[in-house]
């Protein structure tokens, strides 16, 4: 598996998880920092100075491109250039090179969305077509994908798309993700949730009987004291009305300005405790709890990546395969060994 965009490796976690050789390719400085300790194998460098004739072998092609300016929180250049973005991709379709077009949006990491339909129609095009493809981003970008879709299924892939749910894949966050998944040749479907769906002020119990609950805070982080996290942003654009999530809830969306939440016992009156470290900002990604973050900004490339345990999923479904809750649940939990390969830590089988 080649994966654009890599970051600190969320994908590529999963991706070992289930025995599956993968390298990355990372331009940030710090992301690389802790792929190289985490012992992934990275090319430090930018996703567009490559394409498939340099990963001839590579069957799947995964990426999350940058999400900042598509984001509620960011500039919104991609979300004001999105009209634009859906021509570029009916352009790239008809064979047409927009490169020096790209170049003319407000934001370049607009146009980087774009890098992974370039790398599957270059590999088409030299008769080495991936078997599967996997892209996340955040929900602006769906239509984006839609558009992908379109176009691969003109060259023999099933594809699907949607919105996914965090807490249903047993995330301990609600964050919602624009997801394809891609096959050639073959039959796929995005994954179906193993977990219920939080709702604020809803018990765990609510829902599908037949899902398991939300995974709690609490749970993932094991301190030793119920807390309330009181969010760094404000609700409704007032500063004061903090946002707040209880250790009995799954976090809200981890974004890179995590660890300025502050968290306070639940008993009156309020008393603070210690602010996330890395080691627990990842967990409630679940990365591994010894997974060995380095470099700068350790927050922000927590929050940028993929949940590896929902990678875990999608990268499944892209590849038609299937794996027992119970395994996923022990890979989560596992100490991180970058050589573990075989046999997997994630045993699958076809659907």
């Amino acid at each position: 598996m080649v994966d654009l965009f890599a970051g600190p490796g969320g994908l590529d976690v999963a991706a070992h998880w289930m025995g599956i050789a993968v390298e990355g390719i990372e331009i940030d400085p710090n992301p690389c920092e802790t792929r190289a300790k985490a012992g992934l194998a990275t090319k430090a460098s930018d996703v567009r100075n490559f394409g498939p004739k340099d990963y001839p072998d590579a069957t799947v092609l995964a990426g999350g491109p940058p999400c900042q300016t598509y984001t509620v929180a960011g500039g919104g250049a991609g979300r004001r250039a999105l009209n634009q973005v859906l021509e570029f991709v009916e352009s790239m379709a008809e064979g047409k090179d927009v490169s020096a077009e790209l170049k003319g949006l407000d934001d370049e990491r607009t146009g980087l969305v774009l890098e992974p339909l370039r790398w599957i129609l270059e590999a088409h095009d030299l008769q080495i077509p991936y078997e599967s493809i996997v892209l996340e981003q955040v929900p602006a970008v769906k239509p984006v994908w839609d558009a992908y879709k379109e176009v691969l299924e003109g060259i023999q892939y099933t594809v699907d798309v949607g919105i996914l749910h965090t807490e249903e894949f047993g995330v301990p966050q609600t964050r919602r993700r624009a997801i394809l998944v891609a096959r050639r040749n073959n039959e796929v479907a995005l994954p179906k949730p193993t977990h219920r769906r939080y709702r604020k002020g809803g018990a765990r119990s609510e829902g599908d009987p037949r899902l398991l609950p939300w995974v709690t805070m609490g749970e993932a982080l094991r301190r030793p004291e119920q807390f309330n996290v009181i969010s760094n942003y404000g609700t409704g654009g007032d500063p004061k009305a903090r946002g707040r999530r209880s250790s009995d809830e799954p976090s809200a969306t981890v974004t890179g300005k995590i660890s300025r939440n502050r968290l306070v016992t639940r008993d009156l009156p309020e008393r603070e405790l210690p602010r996330l470290n890395e080691g627990e900002m990842g967990r409630l990604q679940t990365f591994p709890v010894d997974y060995p973050w380095q470099g700068k900004e350790l927050s922000q490339q927590i929050g940028n990546a993929i949940p590896p345990r929902l990678a875990a999923h999608v990268l499944a479904a892209a590849l038609g395969l299937t794996f027992d809750t119970e395994d996923l649940d022990a890979a989560v939990e596992a100490n991180w060994d970058a050589a573990q390969y075989d046999p997997p830590l994630l045993p699958t089988k076809p659907i």
